[in-house]
């Protein structure tokens, strides 16, 4: 009898001990909630019917935005100068992959706010329709407009400029009213030490 109770007593010993130890460090690994993360989105893309194929990490053919930098290390002069002439300009919003930041080997096709130029590389500001910015400091509301197909309202993310390469543009997504850019710009400027 004193051998059978050996091993429950075992395993008593790594479920009420050794468990606890192991789904606290579990729970603290970025690569577990990666891969949690991942799990749903795939769940949840089974249920809608789409594809469960993982998406490619880069569009072929095209450059993507990968580098951004906190906002004030871009400090420049800000102008709202739209002309859709197949250049974008600041006060455009345009459409690019712009790579996860927890994740760089992913990213979204997504609408940025183009609000400079370094040459050939663009800075902007990418949007997001999520509710969820509209409390948050480093996010600006810019309302609905023909960038997002489903009309929703927009936030600009405040705190970090991409490097967009003229190359991977989409296509020219949008023209934000003056006053609404306007209203990003002052933020840059108040904020973010541009002028």
């Amino acid at each position: 009898m004193a051998s059978s109770s050996s091993p429950f007593k075992t395993f008593q010993r790594l479920v009420f001990s050794e468990a606890p130890k192991l789904v606290r460090h579990l729970q603290r690994s970025e690569t577990l909630q990666r891969g949690i993360a991942q799990g749903i989105r795939i769940g949840l893309d089974a249920i809608a019917g789409a594809s469960t194929t993982p998406q490619p990490a880069l569009p072929a053919g095209r450059p993507v935005s990968n580098t951004f930098v906190p906002t004030a290390h871009r400090a420049r002069r800000v102008v709202y100068a739209p002309d859709l002439d197949g250049r974008a300009d600041p006060g455009e919003i345009v459409w690019t992959w712009v790579v996860y930041e927890d994740d760089p080997t992913r990213g979204k096709d997504r609408p940025v706010l183009v609000v400079g130029r370094d040459r050939s590389v663009l800075l902007g500001l990418m949007l997001s329709s999520q509710d969820h910015h509209r409390d948050d400091p480093n996010w600006v509301g810019i309302g609905s407009g023909s960038w997002d197909y489903e009309g929703r309202a927009s936030w600009v993310r405040l705190d970090r400029v991409l490097d967009v390469p003229e190359e991977g543009i989409r296509r020219e997504g949008a023209i934000l009213e003056r006053a609404t850019f306007e209203a990003v710009a002052t933020r840059l400027r108040a904020e973010y030490s541009w002028s």
